[in-house]
């Protein structure tokens, strides 16, 4: 009796090209995955199902509702399988460890997008170990495909990225930090990231990111009173108070954001401006039902824009890095 070459059941090597965090990225890569989040937003059809025949991991150890399901719902949409996991459904939790996880996660995955309860080197650490692509649908550290959703957004509805002035209103939180990232690989842009004392943006990812973008001729400012409010400003944006999977070591945090309201007093500054959130949203907190719901919001435009840009992700990540994009081009118009 023979008996097949098994070998060391280790999972072929390949380029783990993924998505972990958007300063990472080169310029061009971010612009392209911005500009083909705009067009699958235009034109959900232009493609030629990148993903036939692949198979992609989806793992949520957190809740989530927009970016679960459009990252689900863009496998489907690009011509994939998506195989989900819940917190409960891996043998990590019976103690098995990342590392042999990885392995075998490589072995049958093209690839793999998950937002787990940990930092952002478990990610890296399961793309090494199992030669994976990993798109990081949010780790502790920075919200990736949120920030390329927000910058395809922002895109659509002032007609380019470059130029815009942002304000951006609330916790210094992984999205706040996936939004500096992203904005650094735009020219002549203008940034003001108002946070609460204590709340910022971690020290060295906004040094790191305005650095770069004054290579481009993009400013990155923190301010923390509401007596810092910029002159112009295209995008107010803010984010929920308590972001999904954290605490706050002081109980009266409240107390201290309560200043850091968006409402219609606050938008009635900037008469043009455009209103962003990454939802979910707590109406009464963060900003007003008038505002959220208002004829200035593009909060639910940008939620749609999830779908979008996951599936500018997948079809980047399933793809060779440099390779070329099927389909890819300018989108114009907004919402």
């Amino acid at each position: 009796m023979t008996y097949p070459m098994l070998g060391s059941g280790a999972p072929p090597r390949r380029d783990p090209s993924g998505i972990f965090s958007l300063g990472d990225l080169s310029q061009q890569t971010v612009h392209r995955l911005v500009d083909r989040s705009a067009e699958f937003y235009t034109d959900p059809d232009a493609h030629d199902q990148p993903l036939k025949r692949t198979t992609v991991g989806i793992l949520f150890t957190k809740t989530s509702t927009r970016t679960r399901t459009a990252f689900t719902a863009g496998t489907i949409a690009l011509g994939g399988a998506p195989v989900t996991f819940g917190p409960h459904d891996l043998q990590t939790n019976t103690g098995e460890s990342l590392t042999d996880t990885a392995r075998i996660l490589g072995a049958m995955l093209t690839l793999l997008v998950a937002r787990t309860a940990g930092p952002l080197a478990e990610l890296q650490d399961i793309s090494s170990c199992g030669s994976l692509p990993v798109i990081n649908a949010m780790a502790e550290e920075e919200h990736p495909t949120q920030g390329l959703c927000d910058l395809a957004a922002i895109r659509l509805a002032l007609g380019a990225v470059d130029g815009a002035h942002v304000l951006y209103v609330g916790e210094g939180n992984n999205t706040a930090t996936a939004l500096a990232q992203g904005l650094a690989h735009y020219r002549g842009c203008a940034v003001t990231f108002l946070t609460p004392p204590g709340y910022g943006l971690p020290a060295g990812v906004l040094e790191g990111a305005a650095k770069r973008g004054a290579d481009n001729g993009t400013s990155l400012a923190e301010a923390h009173s509401m007596a810092e409010l910029p002159s112009r400003a295209d995008i107010v944006y803010t984010t929920r108070w308590q972001t999904t999977g954290t605490a706050k070591a002081d109980a009266a945090w409240r107390e201290t954001f309560r200043p850091f309201y968006v409402d219609s007093g606050l938008m009635a500054r900037w008469p043009d401006a455009w209103f962003m959130h990454d939802l979910p949203a707590h109406r009464g907190e963060e900003v007003s039902g008038e505002v959220l719901d208002g004829p200035r919001s593009i909060a639910w435009a940008q939620a749609r824009m999830k779908l979008s840009s996951a599936m500018a992700a997948l079809e980047w990540a399933a793809a060779a890095p440099d390779g070329p994009v099927s389909g890819a081009g300018s989108a114009a118009g907004g919402e």
